[in-house]
């Protein structure tokens, strides 16, 4: 990795052909939950002026990211923060790293600018500062609307603090709330899993992502299965629940756009997933943030420290990158595009991929779509949806 974060000159030199979105991490939380492998810190792990070292080192890096795009970089598209607890920090905090955005690199019209939140650290007046410094989005971690599923997740949210911060923000203004909840929680019945569905229906979001819970090596929930103390996820439980998450949310009018994702229709989807989806480019700012800009893919360095003190030295905090050729970025892009409901050209493929579909078309798991130019998942292939790639790529 350059020290000082510069691309390719050819990298550069194409950076206005593409959607240019910003991911901003924020890597604190109050609690580390069970289930969490992300890159997030507790009080207790970091020096007490941390989140406000944090800011001012983002705010280095939005100066960098604009050295080193030039001046052919577009307008942003969309703005995600994420973490961690984003509103953990000062609303007026992030709003000043989003004024620094739009001062750096422009704002699309109707540019769609995202946080996440944990219900527990929003009130009215934090959303009123949110909505008042441009945020457009609102995306609550619900996760589980039952009081054992969430202990055992870690969750220190009570069961209905996601449904009255998402009341909270329409009330406030926000016209696009989503909601993120897992299953296959060791001990969820499937009557709790419709339990929380029906929960989160009631109030009315725009957008819900349900996310089957993947066990990862090192964490709290990996050490209590490991030692026997909870059963891991159970694979035909998880696929029944996916069901079920289908048939429930099609029948509340929402339709799929992503396997994991639902919205109210095409104008609620999260335009920021949807770039990752598609390939387009995108700067991480933050601790362990990932980046991609025109087939160059590089990742922050992981502590807030260590962070911090490459930005004040002036140098960039990337920790690694890596340039994929075109075979690789093609291979990605099957990948990627397949899981979208918009579905994959087919002209993406070789020839002999091209011939291994007829027969994922026969086992019920490929619609061939658009006057036989585009592959779109099944319902079953949605399930199936690691193996149908690696039957089309093998």
């Amino acid at each position: 990795m350059p020290p000082d974060g510069a691309l390719p000159e050819d990298v550069v030199a194409g950076v206005g052909t593409a959607p240019l979105g910003v991911y901003l991490h924020v890597p604190f939380c109050a609690v580390r939950c069970g289930y969490c492998d992300f890159n997030t810190y507790s009080p207790d792990q970091v020096d007490s002026d941390a989140v406000t070292v944090w800011a001012r080192s983002a705010h280095a890096e939005i100066d960098l990211a604009r050295r080193v795009l030039g001046d052919d970089a577009p307008r942003l598209s969309t703005v995600f923060v994420g973490g961690g607890t984003p509103t953990l920090a000062p609303a007026g905090m992030l709003g000043g790293l989003l004024h620094h955005l739009r001062d750096a690199f422009g704002l699309q019209p109707e540019a769609e600018v995202t946080t996440e939140a944990n219900p527990e650290t929003v009130e009215p007046a934090v959303l009123d500062d949110l909505l008042g410094a441009g945020f457009t989005r609102l995306s609550l971690g619900m996760q589980s609307s039952v009081p054992h599923v969430l202990r055992v997740l870690d969750r220190v949210h009570t069961p209905g603090r996601a449904l009255e911060a998402a009341r909270q923000a329409r009330a406030a203004g926000f016209a696009d709330i989503s909601l993120d909840l897992i299953y296959g929680t060791p001990g969820e019945s499937m009557d709790d899993w419709r339990a929380s569905l029906d929960a989160a229906l009631g109030v009315e979001p725009d957008h819900l992502s349900a996310y089957a819970l993947i066990v990862e090596d090192g964490t709290a929930l990996a050490g209590r299965i490991r030692r026997g103390q909870i059963a891991a996820p159970d694979d035909d439980d998880l696929a029944d629940k996916y069901l079920v998450t289908e048939e429930l949310l099609t029948r509340a009018g929402f339709e799929w756009y992503e396997v994991s994702n639902w919205s109210r229709g095409p104008a609620h989807r999260s335009r920021h997933n949807l770039a990752y989806w598609r390939g387009h480019n995108w700067w991480g700012i933050g601790p362990g943030a990932h980046s991609h800009v025109g087939g160059v893919r590089w990742w922050n360095v992981r502590h807030p420290r260590r962070y911090g003190a490459l930005l004040a030295e002036g140098r960039g905090p990337g920790e690694g990158r890596e340039v994929l050729d075109a075979g690789e970025r093609r291979v990605e892009r099957v990948l990627l595009e397949l899981r979208i409901a918009d579905g994959l050209p087919v002209d993406v493929l070789t020839s002999t991929e091209r011939a291994r579909v007829a027969g994922l078309v026969d086992d019920g798991l490929l619609d061939v779509r658009g006057d036989g130019t585009r592959l779109v998942l099944t319902l079953r292939g949605r399930l199936l949806a690691d193996a149908v790639v690696r039957r089309l790529l093998d």
